[in-house]
């Protein structure tokens, strides 16, 4: 699909969570896209670890974004399994995520998160999911008011 980087960004700046975490979209290829989220006090748990959920928003945005990259913009998460693997400490979380395989309608994409503490990175948890299209962009064969000929 033929989508920019400048739009992908402008999808994740959408969403509010997104907002509410710094959450950026630093790649978005064909290869792999990435995620990363600055690591502040307000998404750790009691512990000091960066909080489960925010790991999972993680892996699951990284895993929609490059099942977007297939796929084209109008989909959805369908199913995902998180390992957590370590507590994630840091100053970044980083996550990057492929598409193993894609159809017409699904992908199948994995995704790595990582904690960034100067140069070294951490592996704290491995992502699998299912990326589903919901539909077609506006203006696409076939779709509501796009071109049928």
């Amino acid at each position: 699909m033929n989508i920019s980087i400048d739009e992908a960004r402008r999808v994740l700046q959408a969403q509010p969570f997104s907002r509410l975490l710094e959450a950026r979209l630093t790649e978005f290829s064909d290869t792999a896209t990435e995620l990363r989220i600055p690591i502040r006090e307000h998404v750790k748990q009691q512990n000091g670890f960066v909080h489960g959920g925010v790991v999972s928003y993680a892996a699951d945005n990284a895993l929609t974004f490059a099942g977007g990259v297939v796929l084209g913009p109008l989909v959805v998460t369908s199913e995902y399994k998180i390992n957590y693997l370590r507590p994630a400490i840091g100053d970044w979380l980083i996550a990057r995520a492929r598409a193993v395989y894609a159809g017409q309608r699904q992908a199948a994409c994995r995704a790595e998160v990582f904690t960034r503490s100067g140069d070294e990175e951490t592996l704290c948890a491995l992502a699998q999911g299912t990326i589903s299209r919901v539909g077609q962009p506006p203006g696409a064969a076939g779709s509501p008011g796009g071109s049928r000929s």
